[in-house]
């Protein structure tokens, strides 16, 4: 975590605890980190989550990767440099809405294991639950589905350093993650299912 460049700052206990925004809202807050290739399926199952979660009377909210670079994340490309930022802002947006009670659907790419690491780290370090989520699918079958192009265009010489379709620019995958989902062998309703089933097996709802 980078050392604040802001002086003289306080930060500010109220009078409401995590417990009773737990307790109020039923639920323990936690974020669920879905990572994988473009085209993983990972913003589609997070959806599932979400609708699911709803469904069972749970409080939700998805952070999805292309959703924050319209507005959170709107000043950072595509470097290595700007990844890891975007991912740790993100990171500590979903510590807070975690803390305050919420199941934080986490939809990202974030490619290298460090980045996630460190999110994790930070959720462990607030004693918030972080389960990493791998939208586990070859890198072929990602080629084929392409649904918003950026393999083709890759392909084409229009996109530089696609994520894992270079050494310059690789996919690590997650080495032990609490959730692992192969969407090219199961539907959309079996992985978020296996999720909030997981959610229930560790007590968050």
């Amino acid at each position: 975590m980078p050392e604040p460049k802001a002086t003289n700052i306080t930060w500010h206990e109220g009078t409401i605890d995590r417990e009773a925004r737990f307790k109020r809202l039923g639920q323990r807050g936690c974020t669920v980190w879905f990572t994988g290739l473009s085209g993983s399926g990972k913003s589609t199952v997070a959806v599932a989550v979400e609708q699911a979660l709803h469904d069972l009377g749970r409080h939700a909210y998805r952070l999805d990767g292309d959703n924050v670079r319209h507005g959170l994340n709107a000043n950072l490309g595509f470097s290595a440099e700007d990844r890891d930022e975007n991912i740790r802002r993100i990171g500590e947006v979903a510590r807070l809405f975690a803390d305050s009670g919420l199941i934080t659907l986490c939809s990202f790419v974030s490619p290298y294991r460090d980045a996630r690491d460190r999110v994790r780290k930070l959720h462990e370090e607030a004693g918030l639950a972080f389960f990493e989520c791998f939208v586990d699918i070859p890198l072929k079958v990602a080629q084929e589905r392409d649904p918003k192009g950026l393999y083709a265009k890759a392909a084409a010489g229009e996109i530089a350093d696609m994520t894992g379709m270079s050494e310059s620019s690789p996919f690590e995958p997650p080495e032990n993650p609490e959730i692992r989902l192969p969407t090219h062998e199961q539907s959309v309703e079996k992985s978020a299912g296996d999720v909030v089933e997981t959610l229930k097996a560790k007590s968050v709802i």
